[in-house]
């Protein structure tokens, strides 16, 4: 059974990675303990270690949801493209039949959801995730891990933007084609491009957000 601290840590982490959440949003011991159903104390120090992984900030005496700036996000996505492609290139080479064959089902019942981005996100969250245990090397998978926390500080999926639901599932199928081949190089390439393309998407809503916004 889990420390009921990591319950709470977990619970506000997802609650910030599904948007429910935003940059900016304070975050309120005593409500998260209402909304969670829990004592102040696992929520306290769920808090605390949400501000020492930089995912919340400090606004005063309140604790909020962190943002990232320019510079951030595109390193995060630098960092994200190397590791997701090795990930991809070890799972090319170390996958068993089995966890190849989940990819392939994942990206086909993926397609069904194209028409949901919140459902997508999910989907595309755990099509990920694959991909790194499939790598089987447990110092990366902790690495991504760590990654993709910080990916939940960006307030929307880039999945929303027009059109991109289809062709990420495309790139989808043809990292997956690269693994089942066994083609360490090509997986790589294809996750690292699939990571570049969800960068100039982000990229572009933001720009279009700014120009909303000014």
């Amino acid at each position: 059974m889990k420390p009921v601290n990591t319950d709470a840590y977990s619970m506000i982490l997802e609650a910030i990675d599904m948007g429910q959440y935003r940059p900016g949003d304070r975050l309120v011991e005593s409500e998260l303990a209402d909304r969670f159903g829990m004592s102040r104390t696992p929520i306290r120090e769920a808090l605390q270690r949400l501000e020492t992984q930089s995912l919340l900030a400090r606004d005063g005496r309140s604790l909020i949801v962190a943002s990232l700036d320019h510079n951030q996000m595109a390193e995060l996505y630098v960092v994200r493209g190397e590791l997701e492609g090795l990930a991809a290139n070890l799972a090319a080479r170390h996958a068993t039949a089995e966890e190849v064959r989940v990819l392939r089902e994942m990206v086909e019942a993926d397609n069904k959801l194209l028409n949901d981005p919140a459902a997508m996100a999910r989907a595309n969250r755990r099509f990920h995730k694959q991909i790194h245990l499939a790598s089987h090397n447990r110092y990366l998978v902790q690495q991504l891990d760590l990654v993709h926390r910080s990916m939940a500080l960006m307030a929307t999926t880039t999945l929303a933007a027009d059109g991109r639901a289809e062709i990420a599932q495309q790139e989808h199928d043809a990292i997956v084609r690269a693994i089942e081949a066994g083609d360490g190089a090509a997986a790589g390439a294809a996750l690292r491009e699939h990571i570049s393309v969800a960068f100039m998407t982000r990229l572009k809503l933001d720009a279009a957000q700014r120009e909303e916004d000014g």
